[in-house]
Parts: structure tokens; C-alpha cells; sequence
């Protein structure tokens, strides 16, 4: 065999290990999720009760950032004003927004300037005003300097009053019973620092004042390859690790957390996109160095409904933040990879995530591209191509039926038999272009996080089709 023959040999043998170790690991997760699932089901008879709320339950402070939503900041903050909980106080932070977000606030929920003490735990840009509604007790508006997300939420930290708070996207509708299921991990393990819940997509769907009346699916393409792509993510991508304590990321759209392990670890990063995961691994890494037990929990059931972009480029945009987020949240850690006392978050999930979803992207493109190369040169037999193209493609079909699989079988949100067969298609479908083009996305994200280009939360093209249809 000559150097030419052991190059490409040696290659071949690299692209489809990775590739197998890749879909591997994602099946084995699958595998754990199935586990939590099935034992979930035997208590969702008794969630399914009337639900009596015995006033011990920690209040929440639910905190909504909000950077030119005034498409859809009415609607996400009526849809928390119905959520079904004991106690609970609605803070919005207008992060220097420059549309008509706070006007829209003003005028639909009759705020008026009321100054109050703010604690400054956690630095923040500076707050120009307070607003209370005068018609909703438990709902305060921070009006403040733009600043970022991260920013956004440290300012709702400082003003919140309760030891848990929840963080919600400004364009995200809850489920009336979302916090009451958020916050049972906290009641029965006094461990529990943080839980996430499951974010789907809300195009297609209808909201009347708050609440969601009819669930759909999305007519435009994109929205609708992203309907799977959430189901895989959260459904066993989440709750896979969670079952092991090893989750390294909580949405940034809806998490609840314990707000004096949060200011122990210095709050959110203000400079860093992706502010969501970065605090959860760094929650993982000061945890574990301080010894002290810990839980970090996904509850695959309250979910929060969000809208998905629907043209390409702002999707595109929003992958390469999510890229860039995740290269910052792990190279700002790298002291809980393979760390003395790193438990299963230092020892899988962080290499995990660094092969595969941060190294992916190089990996993943270039093996396409050698692999093609080399079977249009001759370089590869036949045999070789198929056995990439089945676990390339094959394997993530898989992966996705079986996201979609999971979802009937614990959840049935879609119950009509279209709906299904649609979401059947795009499982396939979507691996013959969408995958491969989204980790074109994310290697530009890693490209630019390498050449630190300049970062901010940016701003995403909100339609609000869904709260129109009323």
C-alpha cells in the first residue's frame, strides 16, 4: 500500500468511526431518554389530578428579557399573566429596545412609573425607570440601557424578589400548568439548582389572549424542519443527559433556577451569546469543584411554545450565535473537562460536546466532501460510499424518527394523522440538504468565534403570525 492509498485509507476509516461514534452516542442517549420517559408515564395519571396547591411552593420571579418584540411582547406576557401557580411576580426587562416594545406595554397593560429600591447584586448596564401595571398586581417593567440578554437577565435577578426565578423568551407563550411541572424537581431533592423544560415551535399554531388554542404545524418549510429538529434536541439530545445529571445547557427561552446559586456564580456573562449554556456549565464546573451536591434536571413535559424563524437568513443567523454561543461556553470552562472531581458532566457530556457539537461542523463537512471526492475519483470503493452514506444519512434519519417516535408515543401533541405523516417526510427529508447546510452554518459560527468577530444578541425578524389569528 503506497502513501497515497494509506492517507485515504486511514481518512476513510476516520470519517466513519466519527460518524458511528456520533449517531452512537446520540442512540444511546435515545436509549436513556426512553428509560426516563417510561418511567415518567407512570406518574402522569397523577399530574393529570386537580391540582392543589398547598402554599409552600417556592414563589418564582419570572423574568422575561425583551429586545424589539413589539410584535409579540402582548401576547407572551398575557400568556404568563395565565400560568397557574401559587405565587408568582412578571418582570419584563426592555433591554434599550428601539421599536414600540415598552409603548406596547404601556398601553396594554396600563403601566406607570413607580421607583423602587434596587439591590445591585450583579452589575448591570444602567435601569432608567421602573414600571408597575396598574392593572396586574404581580407584573413590573425594568426599562433599561441596552445591554444584551445576559445583561437583561442580571437586571431582573438584582430586581426580583423570590429564590427561584425563570427565565422566558419575549416571543415564547407558556402552558398554563408549565411552572407547577418546572418546579417539582425543586419540592421532592433539595439538590436541584436548576431545571429546563421542552421549547417547541409555535408557527402554525393559535393564540387567543394569552392562551394557545390550537396546536399546528407550520406551512413554511424552515419553521417546519425546525418542528424536528426540537423534538430531537430535547426530547432524548436533554433528556438523555439530564438522567444522568450530566445536561450542559438549559434553553435560554425557559429555565428555572435557584437565584442563590446563580449569584454565587456571578450571575450570567454579559459578553457572551450564549449566556443560557454558558451558566449552566459553569454552574457544573464551581459545583463540582466545591464539592457540593447538585442536581441539574429537565422536565421533557411543561413546555414553551416559541416562534421559529421562517426565512433563511435570519435562521442562519441565529445558527451561527448558536455555534459561537457554544464555543464560548466551552472554551470559558475548560477547567471542568476530565477534571479530578468533573463527575459525568467533566467526563462525557464536555467531550461530548466538544467532538461532536463543537468539532462537529469541520468534521462533518469534510467528510462529506472527502468521501464524495474520493468515490467520484475511485479513490473508495462502492461498498465504502454506501456504508458512509448509511451512517451519515441513514443513521440520522433514525435519530430523527425515533425524536418523533418518543414525541407520540409520551406526548401525542400532534394528534392528527396528517400531521404525523408531514413530520414523517421532513424526518427524512431533512437530511438530504437542511442538516448538511445548518452545519455549513455552524462551521461559519465556529470561524467566527475563532477570529472573534464582533458578538451581540442581535435582533431576530418577529412575525407573530400565530397571536394574529384571533
Amino acid at each position: 500500500m503506497n502513501t497515497h492509498e494509506l492517507i485515504v485509507h486511514f481518512t476513510t476509516v476516520f470519517v466513519l468511526c466519527y460518524f458511528v461514534l456520533l449517531n452512537g452516542g446520540y442512540l444511546l442517549l435515545n436509549f436513556l431518554s426512553m428509560i426516563s420517559l417510561r418511567r415518567r408515564s407512570q406518574e402522569i395519571i397523577l399530574d393529570d389530578l386537580p391540582q392543589v396547591y398547598s402554599a409552600l411552593e417556592p414563589p418564582i420571579s419570572v423574568l422575561v428579557p425583551a429586545f424589539n418584540e413589539e410584535a409579540t411582547i402582548a401576547a407572551s406576557v398575557r400568556s404568563m399573566l395565565q400560568l397557574s401557580y401559587s405565587e408568582m411576580e412578571i418582570i419584563v426587562i426592555n433591554d434599550g429596545s428601539a421599536d414600540g416594545t415598552l409603548e406596547v406595554l404601556k398601553q396594554e397593560f396600563g403601566l406607570q412609573a413607580f421607583p423602587e429600591a434596587y439591590r445591585i447584586q450583579i452589575e448591570t448596564k444602567p435601569v432608567r425607570g421602573f414600571y408597575r401595571s396598574t392593572r396586574y398586581p404581580n407584573l413590573r417593567v425594568i426599562d433599561k440601557t441596552n445591554g444584551g440578554k445576559a445583561d437583561s437577565l442580571n437586571a431582573g435577578i438584582n430586581a426580583s424578589r423570590y429564590p427561584l426565578f425563570c427565565g422566558v423568551d419575549a416571543d415564547s407563550i407558556l402552558q398554563r400548568d408549565s411552572l407547577q411541572r418546572l418546579v417539582k424537581p425543586f419540592l421532592t431533592d433539595s439538590t436541584v439548582v436548576a431545571t429546563g423544560g421542552t421549547v417547541r415551535v409555535a408557527n402554525g399554531c393559535e393564540v387567543r389572549g394569552g392562551y394557545l388554542t390550537r396546536i399546528g404545524l407550520p406551512r413554511n418549510v424552515w419553521a417546519l424542519f425546525q418542528v424536528v429538529e426540537y423534538l430531537r434536541a430535547f426530547l432524548f439530545g436533554r433528556l438523555g443527559w439530564s438522567v444522568i445529571n450530566g445536561m450542559l445547557i438549559i434553553s435560554g427561552a425557559f429555565g428555572l433556577f435557584r437565584k442563590d446559586a446563580v449569584l454565587a456564580a456571578g450571575g450570567y456573562k454579559p459578553k457572551t451569546i450564549g449566556e443560557d449554556m454558558e451558566l449552566v456549565v459553569r454552574m457544573h464546573r464551581l459545583l463540582r469543584e466545591k464539592q457540593q451536591p447538585y442536581r441539574i434536571d429537565f422536565i421533557p413535559d411543561p413546555v414553551c411554545w416559541t416562534e421559529a424563524p421562517e426565512d433563511k437568513a435570519t435562521l442562519r443567523n441565529q445558527r451561527i450565535r448558536w455555534q459561537r454561543g457554544l464555543s464560548e461556553s466551552l472554551s470559558a470552562n475548560w477547567g471542568l473537562m476530565f477534571s479530578r472531581r468533573g463527575g459525568v458532566p467533566g467526563w462525557l457530556a464536555f467531550p461530548f460536546m466538544l467532538l461532536f457539537e463543537w468539532m462537529g461542523p469541520l468534521v462533518e463537512l469534510g467528510g462529506y466532501i472527502f468521501m464524495v471526492f474520493a468515490w467520484y475519483f475511485g479513490w473508495v470503493s462502492w461498498e465504502a460510499f454506501a456504508v458512509f452514506l448509511f451512517v451519515a444519512i441513514g443513521l440520522g434519519i433514525l435519530l430523527s424518527a425515533s425524536g418523533l417516535l418518543l414525541e407520540e408515543m409520551s406526548f401525542h401533541i400532534y394528534p392528527k394523522p396528517r400531521q404525523l405523516l408531514v413530520l414523517a417526510l421532513v424526518v427524512i427529508a431533512e437530511n438530504f440538504g437542511y442538516r448538511q447546510l445548518n452545519t455549513w452554518w455552524r462551521l461559519v459560527g465556529l470561524y467566527r468565534w475563532a477570529t472573534q468577530g464582533e458578538a451581540s444578541w442581535g435582533a431576530m425578524t418577529r412575525k407573530g403570525s400565530w397571536q394574529r389569528k384571533v
